[in-house]
């Protein structure tokens, strides 16, 4: 696909298809074809270097190559429109008339291949532009526009106009016959993400109209990231006081500006930690999260840290539920860079927060069509995209202005100076530049127009005058040729170009609608669905049937005993990885940070066990711990075991398993080892069987209790007998 390809692509192409026409390359016994399909008036990425001139270039190149061999060159055309109803397509040619310098050819006319699909053209009267007011409320932001602002007018029209579309039932023509619109019907396409592109976003969500939210996101600039982010400082540094005042004002804690001004105002402490930490029964809920967060920071990856905050603390919820789901993408994104940054450096927070602020991340959100939602987007983003409503409200003036101070013509590098200043050659330069941008802006209208399939609506809000003339200019000229008619629109007497009979609004009420639905429905669509049954894909080792406890551990509680389980456990799977004098020290941050409240009878036994002589070796860095397995056994039944062995040494003539076991009472023979563990043992041994056929499979426990290791004799557990119908 040809359409947005650089020369410096052209460049690859030509070389790699030289061959097809030279020397031995050009074999009469192998037919070599080049398919190259591309559309000029698409060509809109000139900032990544696409040139549309670049495409009749090398087709000029192609065929003199192939003419040259005698083989057949054939430049077709289509004509055909599989989207955009007659009407639209009928104004899209009046428009581009005679713009053979912009790629529209002046015998190509588009033609409609839904020809009997209904479709309009609607232009909006202009919103004169108005002067800003400066007697606004002291309190309003400094950024947010007065309501008289043009820009926030229109935006307030056009979300006002689709509120009542959906309302009142508004017809449109579908492939099954017209139906309602919806809010997923409408795809709003501006210029530029500036003034018209966020105050649209706030009409609509101001109505309460579903929203897909911003196409792009400037990760940086998302107030729940934002908001993140400030915690994190604060975490790293508690003197920050800005960060601080962030984080309370945040929907984490939601405090107000009096409730933040009296903590503040009236502090003796010099910083607002302090103060904070001062009058812990005030603040006791903000002091539980941030000294929950400060107490993890120097143990937990940024993104375990965040996680934390999202889900233990409810920040998720609470940031949705202040801000709307749209800044889910925006958290999502900041989890995702998080994730990122521990692949590439050492995970410490001071370093994410350095790494994640130096640079200006953006983020290019899918808008699924599917959503229901309205889209709201650049004419860029939408490339490639349709919809069934379209609306381009941002075609006031706009001016071409060549930013560069610098210019290239040709092979010559100019200095663009002020334009009284300017030397002939530099002032020709600067035209030629101007021109291509006017070319490229005329094909993104040409891409805009096109992505309705069949109703556009076009309006403006300011100035209209300058040259190159406003897009609201060229299409009203095009709709005057399209022979356009005068039709009321919310802002006033505008113009409206039809194609066949647009379907007549719906008499009912959605309300009246649901119900005739409901009426029309058969019996089962009443009836709610029964629980789903639980789809297993595995068997637990663990979970073989058998009893897994001697009689003396019946007098502590299942839950109990799994729980105590459960801590020694995770010691022994995180210990080892500290040096032996600061285990007393880790061990309850450990389990505290699991979510348990520490138990110093765990702590002393899982020490016990890694500090016992005939047990080191299990903890050697050679043996692999924490071992997930999976494999099919026949003794089971169909499903295969999946599982996670404790410790796993590998040898080169065997391989050994290792379980750690915390039952109160530690059986004194193999014998007397319960049939549940024995169960468990005997599926790790013939997985393993499995997957090591040429090594002896050893089978052993570590009694937590008494630190001792047991081994199970092969005779034992290989001859286990299994009931797969009590897993």
């Amino acid at each position: 696909e040809a359409q947005d390809t650089s020369p410096a692509q052209w460049n690859v192409i030509e070389h790699l298809t030289q061959e097809f026409t030279t020397g031995q390359g050009a074999r009469s016994n192998t037919n070599r074809t080049i398919f190259v399909v591309g559309d000029k008036k698409q060509s809109i990425y000139s900032f990544q270097g696409a040139d549309p001139d670049e495409f009749d270039r090398m087709r000029g190149k192609f065929q003199k190559r192939l003419n040259a061999i005698s083989h057949p060159f054939q430049p077709l055309t289509l004509d055909f429109s599989f989207r955009s109803s007659a009407a639209i397509l009928r104004v899209v040619d009046a428009v581009f008339d005679g713009r053979g310098s912009s790629g529209f050819a002046n015998d190509s006319l588009h033609r409609a291949f839904n020809a009997e699909l209904p479709g309009r053209v609607d232009l909006w009267p202009v919103i004169d532009e108005q002067k800003s007011e400066n007697d606004q409320d002291w309190e309003t932001p400094i950024d947010r526009r007065a309501p008289s602002d043009h820009r926030v007018i229109l935006a307030e029209k056009i979300a006002a106009e689709i509120d009542r579309m959906i309302k009142s039932g508004t017809m449109i023509p579908d492939k099954n016959g017209p139906r309602p619109v919806r809010a997923g019907d409408f795809m709003i396409l501006v210029q530029r993400r500036k003034e018209m592109f966020s105050e649209i976003i706030r009409a609509c969500k101001d109505l309460g109209l579903p929203m897909a939210g911003a196409d792009r996101l400037n990760l940086q600039s998302e107030l729940a990231v934002r908001d993140l982010i400030a915690l994190l400082s604060f975490l790293v540094t508690p003197e920050d006081d800005f960060s601080l005042a962030t984080v309370l004002k945040s929907p984490l804690f939601g405090w107000d500006e009096q409730r933040l001004f009296t903590l503040a105002h009236y502090r003796s402490e010099p910083y607002l930690w302090a103060a904070m930490r001062g009058k812990p029964d005030k603040y006791s809920a903000e002091l539980a999260v941030l000294n929950d967060l400060r107490g993890q920071t120097d143990f937990l990856r940024p993104y375990d840290l965040l996680e934390r905050i999202l889900i233990k603390h409810q920040g998720r919820k609470r940031w949705v539920g202040r801000i709307g789901v749209e800044c889910i993408d925006g958290i999502d994104a900041l989890l995702s860079q998080a994730l990122v940054y521990e692949q590439t450096e050492v995970p410490s927070l001071t370093g994410f927060i350095s790494w994640f602020s130096s640079g200006d991340l953006q983020i290019k959100r899918q808008m699924d069509a599917n959503s229901d939602q309205i889209r709201v987007m650049s004419v860029h983003g939408s490339k490639g995209l349709e919809s069934p409503i379209v609306i381009l409200p941002d075609c006031a003036k706009r001016e071409v202005k060549i930013k560069n101070k610098v210019i290239q013509s040709d092979d010559v590098v100019m200095w663009k100076s002020n334009a009284e200043t300017r030397a002939a050659m530099v002032n020709d330069a600067v035209t030629e530049r101007v021109n291509v941008e006017t070319y490229e802006r005329d094909r993104l209208l040409y891409v805009a127009m096109t992505r309705a399939e069949k109703w556009l609506i076009v309006a403006a809000a300011g100035n209209l005058g300058g040259i190159p003339p406003s897009w609201y200019e060229q299409i009203a000229i095009g709709m005057e040729k399209s022979g356009a008619i005068d039709c009321e629109f919310p802002t006033g007497l505008g113009k409206r170009v039809q194609h066949l009979d647009w379907p007549e609004p719906t008499l009912s009420t959605p309300e009246e609608n649901t119900a005739a639905l409901a009426q029309s429905l058969d019996a089962w669509a009443h009836t709610p669905a029964p629980a789903p049954t639980p789809n297993r894909t595995s068997l637990s080792p663990s979970d073989l049937g058998g009893a897994k406890a001697l009689g003396g551990d019946l007098g502590q509680s299942v839950d109990a005993a799994m729980l105590f389980g459960s801590q020694v456990h995770i010691l022994l799977e995180h210990l080892p990885h500290y040096p032996h004098a600061d285990w007393g020290n880790i061990a309850p941050q450990i389990l505290s940070s699991a979510g348990y409240d520490p138990d110093q009878q765990a702590i002393q036994q899982a020490i016990s066990v890694m500090t016992a002589p005939e047990l080191q070796y299990l903890f050697a860095a050679d043996v692999l711990a924490e071992v997930a397995v999976s494999a099919p056994l026949d003794q089971v039944g169909d499903l295969p075991i999946y599982g996670v062995i404790d410790r796993l040494v590998i040898a080169p003539d065997y391989v050994q398993i290792v379980d750690f076991k915390s039952n109160a009472t530690v059986p004194a023979t193999c014998s007397e080892i319960p049939l549940g563990i024995l169960r468990q043992m005997a599926a790790y041994g013939l997985a393993m069987r499995v997957i090591y056929p040429d090594r002896q499979i050893r089978c052993a426990i570590v009694w937590t209790a008494n630190a001792t290791l047991m081994e199970i004799p092969p005779e034992q557990w290989q001859n286990c007998p299994f009931d797969a119908g009590q897993a």
